[in-house]
């Protein structure tokens, strides 16, 4: 037994054949134009984000953009919109103190303009500000004008992240579990079968933005159709303002992105239903396995591989969200998410080097997810 185990480890490191080396040439050979088109098409915009978020690059100013580091992500100091590039320097308001600042970029010397006829000078001096004529200190006069900021530091940005991630998890549930008891219908040999597949796929091949206009009139609150439905079987006494609502607003958008996209993760299962051995269900039939042990315990083992590739396909498209939340409810703070945080910075506030860098730590959440996904479900990539 122990020789055998030995002769087969060797056999396992063993090189490869010049055959084996070829092939691997030759699939290389065949994958390198989908690289290079990929690396134009994905790699260039992502290292052309990544490289607008380390500036303060602006709509207006992308050609004199000026490299400031992670300020984007996250800094200490004077905010970024206080700065004024023509004169060189920050201009602060103290709000605690109504008091007016000018900082000069270059030498840190800071100027307390409040009295113009009297302007205050003070020199920094290891780290700490000094009066530049007596030198005596000012301990804790910067405090208030300088403060975290970035997109890391910003209080709306985590709001983002947070709707983002409800949006996904609500979403992508409640689809996971729709759309295998639709696969489960459609695979139970129902008549006119091919019909109800047709029928399902309609909502996913709606666009989204035409999906969104329209359940944006459905959801309207004084002559829309839920409101009405809603009226007439007494369930509410008054029409809800489903998509301004704070409180209703993301439960009426998640509502809408299950209605349009069950239908691609139940095709899937579907496919996957029906490449199983029925030699597995023979056996259970003949055993007289209940049909719901049969699902915990023959079926959904089986499928579990298409199903979280299922699941990890529709969580990146839920984590990457934006036209069906933007035309239904637009900036509101209550439905924003992280694609939605990054298009105001970048259209609404001009700010590209803001909104590259929310784009940037989009890319970076969905790896992670991707990651987490892949290990929670064992699923090895290129596996046989």
């Amino acid at each position: 037994m122990v020789a055998g185990g030995s002769s087969a480890r060797v056999r396992a490191a063993a090189p490869p054949s010049s055959h084996h080396r070829r092939r691997v040439r030759r699939a290389w050979l065949f994958l390198a134009p989908m690289l290079v088109v990929l690396s134009l098409v994905a790699g260039w915009p992502l290292a052309r984000t990544v490289a607008l978020s380390l500036t303060d690059a602006t709509l207006n100013t992308l050609d004199e953009a000026n490299f400031v580091g992670v300020a984007n992500y996250l800094a200490y100091g004077p905010p970024l919109d206080a700065f004024d590039p023509d004169a060189g320097a920050y201009y602060l308001y103290d709000a605690e103190h109504d008091r007016h600042f000018v900082l000069d970029a270059q030498t840190g010397r800071l100027t307390d303009e409040t009295d113009r006829d009297h302007p205050i000078v003070y020199d920094r001096v290891d780290g700490d500000y000094v009066h530049a004529e007596t030198g005596e200190p000012a301990p804790g006069i910067a405090d208030p004008l300088f403060q975290w900021s970035g997109v890391l530091a910003d209080r709306l940005w985590w709001r983002a992240v947070a709707n983002t991630l409800v949006f996904a998890i609500a979403s992508v549930s409640l689809e996971v579990i729709l759309g295998v008891a639709i696969a489960l219908a459609l695979n139970a040999g129902l008549q006119a079968r091919g019909l109800l597949r047709a029928a399902v796929l309609i909502p996913w091949a709606i666009p989204t933005v035409v999906s969104a206009k329209m359940w944006g009139w459905m959801y309207h609150d004084s002559f829309g159709v839920m409101n009405d439905i809603l009226l007439g079987l007494g369930v509410i006494s008054e029409g809800l303002a489903w998509t301004a609502d704070p409180h209703l607003a993301m439960a009426a958008v998640v509502f809408v992105d299950v209605w349009k996209t069950t239908p691609f993760l139940a095709l899937l299962v579907l496919a996957a239903l029906q490449m199983l051995p029925g030699e597995c269900y023979e056996a259970a039939r003949v055993d007289g396995v209940h049909p719901v042990t049969v699902f915990w315990r023959v079926t959904l083992p089986l499928i579990k591989p298409a199903l979280v590739v299922a699941i990890i396909f529709r969580t990146l498209d839920a984590l990457r969200i934006f036209d069906l939340i933007y035309v239904l409810t637009a900036n509101t703070e209550a439905t924003m998410t992280m694609s939605v945080y990054a298009r105001q910075e970048l259209i609404d506030f001009q700010n590209v080097g803001a909104g590259s860098a929310a784009s940037t730590l989009l890319v970076f959440v969905i790896a992670l997810v991707t990651v987490f996904y892949l290990m929670a479900g064992r699923v090895r990539l290129g596996a046989d």
